[in-house]
């Protein structure tokens, strides 16, 4: 019995360690598996949270790089600017596949002329964490107090102060023009669903070149 004990406690330690071991392996096989599906090619369905078409963007509240903000244009580009309103980049699997993706084709909206900008409800802490480990050069602004969430009309209601997740967004992106006027939006009911990122620049320089979006 005391023999049988034993080898159960080794076997323990060494699936635990295992576990130890190759933890951001499983992690991201477990992201992949769960995100799987997740992005579609245009936003097809009625949900339409945030600035209007055509109205002025309406500022934010936020820190990038230990500085307060409440302007985009340091993050545009030559034609505009797309701001990614996401969830978490610590524990939403949606949101970090979704960056990961535009990072992958940042070059693309570079060479498009539209500067990329994400925002969440995370420190600034945990975003270096998510930055560090996938590479990311798309700026990550963190929100204040919900801030900038409440001005955009996208703080998801579903939560109230003292949550753990009050102060996430309905998760989606803004199309702001060079004059700051928004032309487009991209939100999707779902938050497990997201507009990939060729089809969102597509998306960004059409109602750029035409000055609407919906």
């Amino acid at each position: 019995m005391r023999k049988l004990a034993l080898a159960v406690t080794v076997l323990l330690v060494i699936a635990g360690l295992a576990l130890y071991l190759f933890r951001e392996p499983l992690r991201e096989f477990a992201y992949a598996t769960i995100t799987e599906g997740m992005f579609v090619t245009a936003d097809e369905d009625d949900f339409d949270p945030g600035p209007a078409i055509g109205s002025r963007f309406p500022g934010i509240r936020a820190l990038y790089r230990g500085n307060e903000i409440s302007l985009l244009e340091q993050f545009a580009g030559t034609r505009g600017t797309v701001l990614v309103a996401s969830r978490s980049f610590d524990w939403c699997p949606y949101c970090m596949r979704q960056l990961i993706q535009l990072q992958a084709h940042k070059s693309a909206y570079d060479a498009a002329g539209v500067g990329l900008v994400a925002i969440t409800y995370d420190t600034p802490e945990l975003q270096q964490a998510f930055i560090d480990r996938h590479g990311i050069t798309i700026p990550l602004l963190s929100d204040i107090d919900a801030l900038s969430f409440k001005t955009l009309g996208i703080l998801n209601a579903d939560y109230q102060p003292g949550d753990s997740q009050y102060g996430i967004p309905h998760p989606g992106m803004i199309v702001v023009d060079r004059r700051g006027v928004v032309v487009g939006k991209l939100f999707l009911e779902a938050y497990s669903v997201r507009v990939d990122a060729l089809s969102a620049l597509a998306f960004a320089l059409k109602t750029l070149d035409n000055g609407s979006g919906g």
